[in-house]
């Protein structure tokens, strides 16, 4: 499959993304946006290509790297005009980075949730939608390479050429369903909703971590993973390819303490590593010199309720809640046509069957999920049904 127009050239000079711009600025409706990135290649999440689609404009594919400070007309042309985007959260972080501002979204990812439908990959609901297949197969790609394969840019185009249509339709099925109001809420709410707090201790996240058996061996994860981070940040590297979370772990349970025993483990003793072997054996000795309090404990520090098989003897109360909460939202969102974890984040139901309420009223529920960000249709929805099933709780 190729897009109706052919594959539009890629545009990398200022004049280039002017008259991109002014075509933009011509079109009518809404822009469909898209970008690629280079995730599992580079350290960063930025933009190496987007992907633009108008009515009356055509498409157009943006090299972002090229000259960046050149993009102000194109800027200047998405301000104003609807977004199209498939999975926003995605792309919203890197096109903001750049400079752009999308004031308003149409996400279709999101609004395949709130229909429901069992697959919200964006081929599956152009086929659902459109009955077009849309062929898949680049976007696990390494984006920051130059020059990009003309395979690849007919990959890229595709993926916004359908955008308007598919938006068209599912603001049809939404509308049917009596869910766009709920979609317009949840579209607004992804344009300003915080980003998420950093992860405490990302180190931890080393693969097979679970299999080591002491806190040396821990802190020596610690140590490499912060030098690996270092060097990936510094390089715009995948931390990755930069170090292989397997070696991480193989050094900690070596423990070498000499270059020539660390370059002796696998993957240690190749080229690219020996090169960086001093690096790594300066980690690892900061770690085998720790004192023993200042080892990582074992197991992570966990904040918020504790996993919910330990509330029926931590917290009684908080066990009774949660056996009548969570199947009265279920029921909710299952009568609604929407997933549980859509009608409400899993971790506030959490936390309000962790934490109770001071009261119980309807208007007390419904102000609590208000001040944790809960939407006003879920709010509509959820409010009574949750004060009944506290209510239950409490006469237990």
């Amino acid at each position: 499959m190729v897009p109706a127009d052919g594959v539009p050239d890629l545009l990398h000079t200022a004049d280039d993304f002017a008259r991109a711009a002014d075509s933009l600025a011509a079109g009518s409706g809404p822009i469909a946006v898209d970008t690629e990135r280079a995730s599992g290649y580079r350290y960063s999440q930025r933009a190496y290509l987007i992907q633009l689609k108008r009515t009356g404009s055509g498409s157009f594919l943006i090299d972002p790297i090229a000259n960046p400070e050149a993009l102000d007309p194109v800027i200047e042309a998405l301000r104003g005009p609807e977004w199209i985007l498939h999975a926003a959260d995605q792309d919203l972080p890197c096109l903001t980075e750049l400079g752009f501002e999308c004031t308003t979204l149409f996400d279709t990812e999101l609004a395949g949730r709130l229909l429901n439908l069992p697959k919200v990959n964006l081929a599956a609901m152009v086929a659902e939608f459109l009955q077009l297949g849309l062929a898949k197969g680049h976007g696990a790609a390494d984006w920051s390479h130059r020059p990009l394969p003309d395979d690849w840019l007919n990959y890229a185009a595709l993926d916004v050429e359908v955008l308007v249509e598919l938006r068209d339709a599912m603001h049809s099925a939404l509308d049917e369903a009596g869910k766009f109001e709920w979609a317009r809420q949840e579209f607004a709410y992804e344009l300003t909703k915080p980003p998420a707090p950093p992860r405490p201790d990302r180190w931890r996240r080393t693969s097979n971590i679970h299999t080591l058996r002491n806190q040396r061996q821990l802190a020596i994860v610690r140590e490499l993973w912060t030098a690996r981070e270092e060097i990936a940040a510094r390089r715009d590297v995948a931390p990755g390819r930069v170090l292989p979370d397997s070696a991480i772990i193989t050094a900690a349970v070596a423990a070498p303490t000499t270059e020539s025993e660390l370059t002796s483990l696998p993957v240690f003793g190749g080229p690219r590593q020996r090169r960086q072997a001093r690096t790594w054996l300066r980690a690892i000795t900061r770690a085998q010199q720790l004192d023993e309090a200042e080892l990582p404990p074992r197991k992570q520090a966990v904040s918020g309720p504790p996993p919910m098989n330990r509330w029926e003897q931590r917290n009684p109360a908080a066990a009774r809640r949660a056996h009548e909460v969570r199947p009265a939202v279920k029921s909710v969102a299952e009568n609604a046509g929407v997933p549980t974890e859509n009608l409400l984040a899993p971790e506030v139901v959490r936390t309000l069957c962790w934490e109770g309420l001071a009261s119980i009223e309807p208007a007390a529920v419904v102000s609590w999920l208000a001040d944790r960000s809960a939407r006003p249709w879920q709010r509509d929805l959820t409010g009574t049904p949750i004060a009944e099933a506290l209510t239950r709780a409490q006469a237990e």
